[in-house]
């Protein structure tokens, strides 16, 4: 590896799809890029944490002063001491923190008094020890708001920027600077790949400890190196994610642009334990955080050199559009290697085009291997080498490609790496190479690398290191698809609500098998016709009515598995079928549970299922993300075979569909041997369905459809169980969603002044053919007073920045679409867009609108106003502003309609700001 992992990045800009291109300050910046330092704990004793940080500060200038703070002494190596942080005669930015916990709430108070912005505590013995450290904790919470400070730690190593030489730690030594931000939970692990990337000459932009996360969490730190040019990509070792919803608002903003890969351990139960011990949080299911970093586009490996390796790899070459992977070989046994290691993480060797297959044989000795691992034999040139590279990089059907070279008597691995150097960008194939040997390799090693090839030592790793990249990349791809709209559908919402609040009332946590299903029909999942009877001869009525065969399963408020009690009788022909088998539930009931635990049957007709599968479609709960959802091979043996996918709520089609291709039934649903496939597009739709129930019916705990029937002529549910939190639950004790649902309260229809119709709603994933149209319908001097800029079309079209767009994160902004239909032709059209987005790190948000022009003067400008500044005081806002062209003379009417001032911005006095105070 070379210092820079990121050799050739450019700085990134500021990149916010629908935003004006303006920085805006960041409040961890008190942190990162102080111009003051007071180091509190200060202390003169050899080896002691609080006399190092001071030493590494002052040893690595970072262009401001260095204040100790500590009341005994009257100087720590030379510098004058303060006796407290009200003492220090200039403005702090920054508090290090390293005095015993229980001083470090009232520290915290005089900082926030002094104004001091940012935090950090170095010091242990908070919510790791227990209830007395949690206690501390929100003692330093309550203060550090008051101030709005952010901190930090605690219990962390502390921070270091290479960048402009900070180094707020208690480390050994000062990283070198680079463009790779290492965000680390675990302040041992931070020294060790310190020590390391001192050895290898790797640089960093930053080295952060978090500690336990107090206040700057994950979420906060993707956010701010995600803004930051100097940062190219952003690793991190995380033992717990902390808030769930923070850190994937945040990743999936990110990701797009630049990576972010984890290590998280904890895929074990001893593990999983060792962490929250450590952090003293939970850790949640392991199988739910693989799923929602491929919700958001993050890329997991499973090791610390993984980590650095695909770093660089990222950097280095570009990101594969499939999976398809050519190896190059002058020796079988190191391309059998990497063929094993490349189909057994899910990749694929290319399947050679009779073109290149022709190219080959002409340039090739005759015992060439004629298939992929291409085996260009031991006595292979540089220049055979490079000729073969050169023609398989030509095949349409490769994604990347792999050269491995084992040093034999007539290689030349130095002019080998010489003549490989051209080929080092080609465009969206990476190019890997492995160079096996020690010394006699070496040369060739450093010359593929500084060329921007990744080397590595064995084929295997390279291998692995190929499926990481084109995961990554597909994550990516499908984090923004654009789904497909669907059916219109209105679910009863009222009456979902009705029959949860019932059973609530009644004191139960448990919907009997008829509400349950009454549930799954308020969301249009079809169900089967069911009739509860309480008695033998009702049971007989209802059978009669259905008419035969009928199932009859046990009605009751109290068991959830019937079949574990003898509850389900099938294939039921007659009346006297039907009163047999009513008694033997009864009986069998009262024998494996007890005779209050049956409250009837229910008689169902038994439906002529022919050929298809039995899948379950579920939701759970998980102490991190909330509710989670489940689909896979239903039917009784559902444990046994644990053939499921997860993922987070709620889900669009393409969502669903991913989640259905993680799953072994999966193939079969495509269909199989001569069975037709399932209406996939119509399982699609019922799961989103299903994830709408989950995310607005807040009280349903668990949900299970087990098993929901598949075949090319229906889908159905034949059985569900419903699990209620208890009455004494309120909405505010209820689990955040890790995901913020569609908020459907800012769904409205409008009359415009000149009686048009309306619908104003909040974007939605599905909205991009139609934003596409819709900019094609705006002049380009609306477009100019949008974005304060000339804007291409093509530019704004494009699938990368719509899809950003309308995959709007309705926690970080929301944008309201006006839909118009048109009567004739019942068309819909988007006709403006308004859009406020949080300020990062602040208590403020800026709005924007644009609108189609036929549109102007109708008022629909002001209705998006009003609606956008009732959407910030709903989201606890401050302050909202715009940037306004001082020609926009429309804009800067509706703001003042609204009370927003107006004044030069102080950055640019050539744009208007307005802004309101909520």
């Amino acid at each position: 590896m070379e210092q820079s992992l990121y050799p050739n990045a450019t700085p990134a800009p500021f990149d916010r799809a629908a935003d004006v291109l303006k920085f805006e300050p960041n409040p961890l910046d008190a942190i990162f890029a102080p111009k003051n330092v007071a180091v509190i704990g200060a202390t003169e004793t050899q080896g002691s944490v609080g006399r190092t940080i001071v030493w590494n500060l002052i040893s690595s200038p970072f262009g401001g002063t260095v204040f100790p703070v500590n009341p005994k002494r009257p100087s720590i190596l030379g510098i004058k001491t303060y006796s407290s942080i009200k003492q220090v005669p200039a403005k702090v930015d920054l508090a290090v923190i390293v005095t015993p916990a229980p001083s470090v709430p009232a520290i915290i108070g005089e900082c926030v008094e002094a104004g001091v912005k940012g935090a950090i505590i170095i010091s242990a013995g908070f919510k790791e020890i227990g209830p007395a450290g949690a206690a501390l904790e929100l003692q330093v919470k309550e203060h550090a708001r008051r101030g709005r400070m952010r901190i930090v730690g605690p219990n962390c190593l502390g921070v270091m920027n290479p960048i402009n030489g900070l180094n707020a730690t208690f480390a050994a030594a000062m990283a070198r600077p680079g463009q790779v931000a290492f965000l680390s939970q675990s302040g041992a692990l931070l020294t060790g790949v310190l020590d390391w990337s001192l050895r290898e000459n790797v640089g960093f932009s930053a080295f952060v400890s978090v500690g336990s996360m107090l206040d700057v969490g994950w979420g906060d730190l993707i956010n701010y190196f995600g803004d930051d040019p100097r940062t190219a990509a952003i690793v991190m070792y995380m033992e717990t994610i902390g808030d769930a919803r923070a850190f994937l608002s945040a990743a999936r903003e990110v990701a797009y642009t630049k990576p972010i890969i984890v290590i998280k351990p904890g895929r074990t139960e001893a593990a999983a334990h060792a962490a929250a011990s450590h952090t003293g949080s939970l850790t949640g299911s392991d199988d739910v955080l693989d799923a929602a970093f491929h919700r958001v586009g993050v890329l997991r490996v499973n090791t610390i050199a993984d980590l650095f390796y695909s770093a660089e790899l990222l950097g280095k070459q570009p990101r594969p559009k499939g999976r398809n992977l050519t190896i190059l070989t002058n020796a079988g046994g190191p391309g059998v290697l990497a063929t094993d290691a490349l189909v057994g993480g899910g990749g694929q060797l290319t399947p050679i085009s009779d073109a290149t297959m022709d190219a080959l044989n002409q340039l090739l000795p005759a015992a060439w291997s004629h298939n992929n691992p291409v085996d260009i034999l031991g006595d292979a040139s540089p220049e055979r080498y490079a000729k073969t590279l050169e023609l398989t990089a030509q095949d349409p059907h490769s994604n990347g490609l792999l050269v491995i070279l084992t040093p034999q008597a007539m290689t030349d691995p130095t002019m080998t790496a010489e003549q490989l150097k051209p080929y080092a960008k080609i465009p969206g194939k990476p190019v890997l190479a492995s160079w096996m040997g020690g010394t006699e390799v070496e040369a060739g090693e450093t010359i593929l690398n500084r060329a921007g090839i990744p080397t590595f030592g064995y084929p295997d790793t390279a291998a692995r290191m190929f499926n990481y990249l084109w995961q990554y990349s597909e994550n990516l791809r499908l984090v923004y698809e654009t789904p497909t709209s669907g059916d219109a559908t209105d679910p009863d919402r009222a009456r979902a609500s009705e029959i949860i609040a019932n059973a609530r009332r009644e004191g139960r946590t448990l919907l009997n098998e008829y509400e349950s299903k009454q549930l799954l029909a308020a969301y249009e999942i079809p169900t089967v016709e069911t009739q509860i009877a309480a008695n033998v001869d009702d049971a007989v009525n209802a059978a009669n009515g259905i008419g035969y065969p009928v199932v009859l399963k046990l009605f009751s408020n109290t068991i959830t598995h019937k079949t574990d009690v003898g509850g389900v009788k099938l294939n039921l022909r007659d009346a006297a079928a039907v009163r047999e088998a009513f008694h033997a539930i009864q009986t069998s009931v009262s024998e494996k549970a007890s005779a209050a635990d049956f409250g009837g049957v229910t008689v169902q007709p038994m439906l002529k299922l022919g050929d298809g599968y039995e899948l379950i479609l579920g939701s759970t709960l998980d102490p991190q993300f909330g509710p989670v959802m489940l689909f896979g091979l239903g039917g009784q043996l559902v444990e046994v075979f644990k053939d499921r996918a997860l993922g987070l709520p709620p889900l669009t089609t393409t969502l669903a569909r991913r989640m259905m291709e993680r799953t072994k039934i999966y193939t079969a649903l495509q269909g199989v041997r001569g069975r037709a496939a399932v209406d996939l597009d119509a399982l699609e739709q019922l799961m989103v369905r299903f994830s709408e129930l989950v995310v607005e019916q807040r009280f349903v705990r668990e949900l299970d459809i087990n098993p929901l029937f598949a075949s090319p002529e229906q889908l159905v549910a034949l059985d569900a169980r419903v699990i209620l939190y208890d009455a004494a639950t309120t909405r505010e004790q209820l689990p955040r969603l890790a995901i913020r649902p569609y908020p459907l309260k800012y769904v409205k229809h409008w009359t415009a002044k000149d009686g048009t119709e309306l619908l104003i709603r909040p974007i939605r994933p599905e909205d991009e053919p139609a934003m596409a149209e819709y900019h094609k319908r705006i002049s380009e001097r609306s477009v100019y007073f949008r974005y304060l800029h000339p804007l291409a079309l093509d530019q704004r079209v494009s699938h990368e920045r719509l899809s950003r767009i309308c995959y709007n994160d309705y926690d970080r902004e929301m944008a309201l679409v006006a839909e118009y239909t048109d009567p004739e032709t019942q068309q819909k059209q988007i006709v403006g867009v308004g859009r406020l987005s949080k300020i990062y790190g602040t208590a403020d948000g800026e709005y924007s609108m644009l609108l189609v022009d036929a549109f102007h003067g109708k008022g629909l400008g002001s209705e998006f106003l009003k609606l956008l500044v009732q959407i910030g005081r709903d989201e606890k806002l401050e302050r909202i502003i715009a940037y306004i062209a001082p020609e926009n003379l429309a804009m800067q009417a509706v703001s003042k309609k609204h009370g927003f001032t107006l004044h030069r911005d102080m950055d640019d006095p050539s744009i208007l700001e307005a802004a309101l105070v909520l």
